[in-house]
């Protein structure tokens, strides 16, 4: 399985970034890490290894960002407005340099979001606030609702990253493209997170799978069961 270790300067953070890649070619798959997690997270954590026919196939190849949690929603250092502003850095980032660099690589238009827990948060987020460019979501119990890490603040840009509020009243036709998928557990923090975005979805019309595991938990276990299945439906 080729693994490809790639650091840049990124304009939009100012600063260096590190991602990590995985594959020779296929569907191009961004894949988040839980909060406050690292470019390496999904790797140790042996969720890269759960696709790795997959990826060995040609069939997806993966590409693991780093994530900037602990700058932005987990920053309790600074006001709840610069965590948001912070955020939007990092989906300028992806949006500018991560997903052309995926799309030149593999030579596809749009791009396949995916994470864990928080990184399906992430997933999400850039999902529905960039339907055009995204051609399916997985997300792997993820929260979808971020009120509580913003300390009863609330703004237009929290608006418009927390998918919870903003995707009710999207139209954005590319919406209705976009094949999504919620997974969760029976016994998953963040189930009713799942289920109501899945509420949603449905009463947009938008087609979807909320998949509940039974017998399990929010946990890596479950996760590396998922996303092979789900991956193997493109």
């Amino acid at each position: 399985m080729q693994e490809d270790y790639i650091k840049w300067y990124s304009p939009n953070l100012g600063a260096d970034f590190e991602m990590l890649t995985f594959g020779h070619g296929g569907y191009p798959i961004v894949l988040f890490p839980t909060s406050k997690g690292r470019y390496y997270e999904n790797k140790d954590f042996k969720l890269i290894e759960s696709a790795r026919h997959l990826i060995e196939e040609g069939k997806v190849k993966i590409y693991c960002p780093d994530g900037i949690d602990e700058l932005s929603w987990y920053n309790k250092n600074i006001h709840p407005a610069d965590r948001v502003k912070n955020h939007i850095w990092y989906d300028k980032l992806l949006l500018e340099e991560v997903a052309p660099r995926a799309r030149h690589e593999t030579g596809f238009d749009k791009i396949i979001t995916a994470g864990c827990s928080f990184g399906g948060y992430h997933a999400a987020n850039f999902a529905f606030r960039h339907p055009w460019l995204v051609s399916h979501l997985f997300s792997m119990s993820g929260a979808f609702d971020l009120r509580g890490q913003m300390d009863g603040f609330y703004n237009g840009d929290f608006y418009y990253n927390n998918p919870i509020d903003f995707l009710p009243n999207d139209q954005s036709a590319a919406l209705w493209d976009m094949k999504v998928v919620l997974g969760a557990a029976d016994r998953d923090i963040c189930r009713h997170d799942n289920e109501r975005l899945s509420e949603i979805l449905s009463r947009k019309g938008m087609n979807h799978w909320l998949d509940i595991r039974q017998n399990a938990d929010h946990d890596w276990v479950i996760w590396r069961q998922m996303f092979p299945e789900y991956l193997a439906q493109l």
